[in-house]
């Protein structure tokens, strides 16, 4: 067993040095390709974290008229806490609202605007995103509500909508890499079996077994994928770290930090491209074998 272990590493070893023109262009195709594949795989999955974040942080708005009555705004806020489909519901009086729209409106246009003529508000989170819908259909034209509740509803959607097509952007040229990847491989291996044919043919004379030939040959494959798909893991490791430290300095509510993902997460991640890489090495050592390997 000692010495097959020895003759294939050996074997492996040799082709790999032999053809290592062919053998760095595929290493690095892998390399490239599933580093595409892990990127949209990372941004997949801060994208889900994110969307966590904003399920629990969307706040829906019921807006009170500003001359609405102790009862009209009691009997909202009764409705809205019985209402099966928010949760955390509090009331904001006109002075902080006021307050909020300080911070949000121009200087000319709170000139033109008196704290008395700002709506109180009640705001509740949804227990789902797409539930805000219910609260709007529900609360629009109820005696004391001033217009119609708001949510960030098309603000969310579009921010969804931008991520998931930059995620299929970028896989679709990873699946295109892939492809050469594997095509990379197959031609390495074809090569390393046409330099070796007269060699595979007295060890066949001589009694070896199909596969003693072929092991050395799948290995070779399988360790220009190893190889591309560990040097793809360390450089998602290495953005996702740079990514970390540049969203230190920012809000926890920006998109950027609510996207972040665990240390397990990335472990994930990174395990699923190695996997990959291993599997479209072996894909393309297989294909060679059995169209030019003639054992």
């Amino acid at each position: 067993m000692a010495s097959f272990s020895q003759y294939v590493v050996k074997e492996t070893t040799t082709n790999l040095w032999r053809n290592r023109v062919t053998t760095a262009a595929a290493v690095f195709t892998v390399m490239i390709s599933l580093f595409l594949v892990g990127a949209s795989l990372v941004l997949g999955q801060g994208a889900s974290n994110a969307e966590i974040k904003w399920q629990q942080g969307t706040l829906v708005t019921v807006w009170m008229e500003p001359g609405a009555s102790a009862q009209e705004i009691a009997a909202v806020q009764t409705q809205l806490d019985a209402f099966p489909y928010v949760h955390g519901c509090y009331y904001r009086t006109q002075a902080q609202d006021y307050e909020e729209a300080q911070h949000l409106l121009t200087a000319t246009e709170l000139s033109v605007l008196k704290p008395e003529q700002i709506p109180s508000s009640i705001r509740c989170i949804p227990n789902e995103s797409q539930d805000a819908k219910l609260v709007i259909a529900k609360f629009s034209g109820q005696p004391g509500v001033f217009g119609s509740p708001t949510a960030p509803i098309q603000y969310l959607k579009t921010i969804q909508r931008v991520i998931t097509t930059a995620q299929y952007a970028v896989l679709v040229v990873a699946l295109v890499l892939l492809l050469s990847s594997a095509v990379l491989i197959l031609n390495t291996i074809r090569m390393a079996i046409f330099a070796r044919k007269r060699e595979v043919a007295v060890m066949k004379l001589v009694g070896a077994t199909n596969w003693f030939i072929r092991v050395p040959f799948i290995f070779e494959g399988l360790v220009q994928g190893f190889i591309g798909s560990a040097l793809a893991a360390l450089f998602i490791w290495i953005g996702e770290a740079f990514w970390r430290v540049r969203t230190e300095s920012q809000s926890p509510d920006g998109l950027l930090h609510q996207m972040l993902l665990s240390n397990w997460q990335l472990f994930w991640c990174e395990t699923i491209v190695i996997l990959l890489g291993m599997t479209i090495g072996s894909i393309g050592s297989a294909i060679a074998i059995r169209r030019f390997l003639d054992v």
